[in-house]
């Protein structure tokens, strides 16, 4: 994709009504966001013929707010073993919306214990541990999208 293109792509979608938009085309990726939060931010590069682009972001506005909103994540030094993501997807803390979370913070796991599911191409891929602890913490929310490699879930 050219940049011309994706600039023409941020006109669009600034004018438009969407508040999200990700595009996915070999192995190109542009996600631009108007809500107040966001995903994980992942670094979003392009390639075109010996030349290396990065994607511009869009500044978050609405009717009573015109300045340029930045996220920044940082994350303390935890210790413990991580539970990463093992593909790219919607996770699910919870087996159904009216069951409970599969795991919840200061609860016991084991080696093998099915602690969420991500859901990638209609399909549904439980995520299990590969250690055994307490979790200490949930390094993300139930639906929200997640990235190859990106950290779930902090076991203690």
């Amino acid at each position: 994709m050219e940049i011309k293109e994706v600039k023409e792509l941020l006109n669009q979608f600034n004018d438009s009504s969407l508040t999200e938009f990700d595009l996915r085309e070999g192995s190109f990726e542009l996600y631009m966001n108007k809500n107040q939060t966001s995903r994980q931010a992942v670094p979003v590069q392009t390639e075109t013929i010996g030349e290396s682009v990065s994607a511009p972001t869009i500044p978050s506005t609405n009717a009573t707010n015109t300045a340029t909103e930045t996220v920044s994540v940082t994350e303390p030094a935890a210790e413990g073993q991580v539970i990463t993501s093992p593909i790219v997807g919607i996770v699910y803390l919870q087996p159904s919306p009216e069951q409970p979370a599969f795991k919840a913070v200061g609860e016991t796991v084991k080696k093998g214990d099915t602690v969420c599911i991500i859901e990638a191409m209609k399909l549904l891929n439980e995520i299990t541990s590969d250690f055994e602890g307490t979790i200490t913490e949930i390094l993300v929310e139930n639906e929200d999208v997640v990235e190859f490699g990106q950290p779930l879930f902090r076991i203690g």
